[in-house]
């Protein structure tokens, strides 16, 4: 790995660059921008070999680094993974342009015509933990909303990060588009990170996409606008008249699929009525499947229970471990849920509509589901083709981050000589 000595220089360079690309890549055909993804697609399958060869230098460098089982996961790539890297970019390729969508239009009396039509950010600088997918992502759906993009990846996944950029620079030269509209911060030094947050000249927006350290970071030192994505504190609540099979199912599934994501479960929250019933079989069936479960006094008789304490309510374990506890009602569950979530996914397992109805009313996360695993809290699931991350803010883009949500908007105003009197 190269090392930089003038950080500041390295950056201010990338940014210049990037934004120069930014202008150019605004006005690029729908066409070109599908053809540069498309190609990048065929480069990652080419270059697969290459990529799992890297991989496992970072998964070296993470095990080194002493990373959790779950972390090591989320920065395996395998052929399967890379395939799925793969069908994101010619999902995101596929998708209608954003870029000049007109979202209204109308005429005054004063004779003029008006358009609200989508246009870019400009240059979009996203800063991302171990997960290399991130990379093919994010780049992908910059490029499809006419956006240049700086990626600042993770030090764990270095190696597999460059190996998926080169092959979106082949892309971008393939359709004839800018190669500096994707740029890789070529350093692990986290003096970069910094310098980032601050190059208002150059950086529209940045996206940070990682675990409450990091985002805690960028959102205190940040001077340019940030599109936060926090923890995945995620609950699950089980009303008394849920189905029982579907609670089963939908409770397994959105802890133990993929525990290292962000929409997995962290927190089940039990209706008492059912809880020595239905909540007794989702206990022993996490405890079966090897998870952790850390519960209130409510479920503590359980064999193989473990007591839950007051840091459990609140925390993203982002492993084989949950925490418990029984509820009175939903009030009590909805009051737990805006004491202790992140306003990014919760759910409600029911099959009554009023409680559906209460639970989507007075909860205000980005993503609120209902009989559905928190697993599908992800953009390719939404028909996105992919995401740049799950945005827990409430300004500008909420939930799944795609193409749509990375553009802002100009007015375009036409009149016939009129004038205002």
């Amino acid at each position: 790995m190269k090392d930089f000595d003038d950080i500041p220089a390295l950056m201010a360079d990338i940014g210049d660059r990037a934004k120069v690309a930014a202008a150019a890549l605004a006005t690029a055909s729908a066409e070109s921008k599908a053809k540069a993804l498309s190609a990048a697609a065929d480069a990652v399958w080419a270059r697969r070999a290459e990529i799992i060869a890297a991989n496992d230098k970072d998964m070296s460098f993470g095990r080194d680094k002493g990373l959790s089982e779950a972390m090591l996961d989320r920065l395996k790539l395998d052929a399967p993974r890379i395939q799925g890297i793969c069908d994101g970019l010619r999902a995101v390729a596929a998708q209608d342009d954003p870029v000049g969508e007109v979202l209204a239009e109308w005429d005054m009396p004063s004779g003029l015509h008006i358009r609200r039509v989508r246009t870019p950010l400009g240059v979009i600088g996203v800063i991302y933990e171990s997960r290399p997918n991130v990379t093919a992502d994010a780049g992908a759906l910059c490029v499809k909303s006419g956006n240049a993009v700086i990626l600042r990846g993770g030090s764990e996944s270095f190696h597999s990060s460059g190996a998926i950029h080169a092959c979106l620079v082949e892309g971008m030269r393939a359709a004839g588009l800018p190669e500096d509209a994707i740029q890789l911060v070529p350093t692990r030094d986290r003096a970069a990170v910094q310098e980032m947050l601050t190059m208002t000249d150059t950086i529209d927006v940045i996206v940070p996409r990682g675990g409450k350290g990091l985002v805690g970071l960028v959102q205190r030192k940040a001077r340019v606008p940030v599109f936060a994505h926090l923890e995945g504190i995620v609950h699950i609540y089980i009303d008394a008249a849920a189905d029982p099979q579907k609670t089963l199912d939908v409770v397994l599934n959105a802890k133990t699929r993929r525990t290292g994501i962000c929409g997995a479960a962290e927190c089940l929250l039990i209706h008492k009525d059912v809880a020595d019933t239905l909540g007794l079989s989702v206990v022993r069936m996490l405890i079966d499947a090897g998870v952790d479960v850390r519960a209130d006094t409510g479920l503590q008789g359980i064999k193989g229970v473990i007591p839950a304490t007051e840091d459990d309510w609140g925390s993203e374990y982002l492993d084989m471990i949950i925490a418990a506890k029984v509820v009175d009602n939903i009030d009590e569950a909805v009051a737990h849920i805006r004491q202790f979530g992140s306003n990014h996914t919760d759910c409600i397992l029911t099959e009554d509509d009023a409680a559906v109805d209460q639970f989507f009313a007075q909860l205000d996360s980005a993503i609120l589901m209902h009989n559905a695993s928190t697993q599908f809290a992800d953009g390719g699931e939404f028909g996105m083709g992919a995401e740049i991350g799950i945005a827990t803010g409430k300004m500008h883009a909420r939930g799944p981050v795609g193409a749509a949500q990375l553009t802002s908007f100009k007015y375009l105003v036409t009149g016939d000589g009129a004038t205002r009197s």
